[in-house]
């Protein structure tokens, strides 16, 4: 008789990793993090730059549909203050600071002023969406931006007590465009700018010919460029070649005027040259 057979129940198969399978993973994602995370954070860089180079194109458009409705005389580029004076006859009627102080936030420093009325109450246009930079005491109060990131070109406009002989006495050598007609070269001198957020105060964005420093410095939100808008309408990355431009976006850092080694004024050149042209 043959012995009946014994039924045994079928294996388990146990699935898992080992440790030095995890550790492998681990060490992929981490590797790949490296690699995506910089790209990632370039490429939310550049839209952001799209984002302000159409913020530059629009106020360069509110700044032609004003100098229309005014037989081409420019909006006003006044030096202002912080414990002088204010008028809504200026482009802007604010001065930013690194303290509470509502010019900071108070949009109708924008709304009230001299461009306001050709921006369709999108004041949003104003900042770059790259700029957060605020101080210790505005963070504590709950702020997350302020309102304002471009200047204007000192050569451009109106610039009162300094343009009453006609010239700029910033830079008496060059020509200060009181009218969009005397402009020469619209494709090559710049009305806006985004401004190094410890530079930018008045709206008003001053850099001496031949001084070879930074009085005021331009931002480099973008990937180590700034948005222009040109008196043609176009607006155009500009990439900032040397480190003493290239400074970073947070209160007191720019330590301005910097003064620029001989080596140096690539950059400072390229904008002198955008800003104006040499008096006959």
């Amino acid at each position: 008789m043959n012995a009946r057979p014994v039924l045994r129940e079928p294996q388990r198969l146990t699935v898992g990793f080992t440790l030095i399978e995890l550790l492998v993973v681990i060490a992929v994602i981490a590797i790949l993090a490296a690699i995506l995370l910089p790209a990632l954070a370039a490429a939310r860089e550049r839209a952001r730059g799209l984002i302000c180079l159409s913020n530059t194109r629009e106020l360069e458009f509110a700044w032609e549909l004003y100098a229309d409705d005014h037989n081409g005389q420019l909006a006003d580029n006044l030096v202002m203050t912080e414990t002088g004076s204010r008028t809504n006859l200026n482009w802007v009627n604010n001065v930013m600071t690194w303290d509470t102080s509502s010019d900071n936030t108070n949009l109708a420093t924008i709304t009230q002023a001299s461009l306001g009325p050709y921006v369709n109450g999108q004041t949003s246009i104003f900042r770059c969406p790259s700029d957060h930079a605020l101080s210790g005491a505005q963070r504590a109060v709950g702020w997350t931006a302020r309102i304002r990131s471009y200047s204007m070109n000192a050569m451009v406009g109106d610039v009162g007590p300094f343009t009453a002989s006609g010239t700029n006495s910033n830079n008496p050598d060059y020509v200060q465009f009181f009218k969009i007609t005397q402009i020469p070269h619209p494709t090559e001198i710049f009305v806006f700018l985004d401004e190094h957020p410890d530079s930018i105060n008045d709206g008003y964005f001053i850099n001496r010919a031949y001084s070879w420093q930074w009085r005021d410095l331009p931002a480099s939100y973008h990937n180590g460029a700034a948005a222009f808008s040109f008196a043609d309408g176009h607006s155009a990355l500009h990439h900032w070649q040397q480190p003493s431009t290239l400074r970073p976006p947070y209160p007191d850092v720019a330590n301005l005027p910097i003064s620029l080694p001989s080596g140096d004024w690539g950059d400072f050149q390229w904008v002198i040259s955008h800003m104006s042209v040499e008096s006959d």
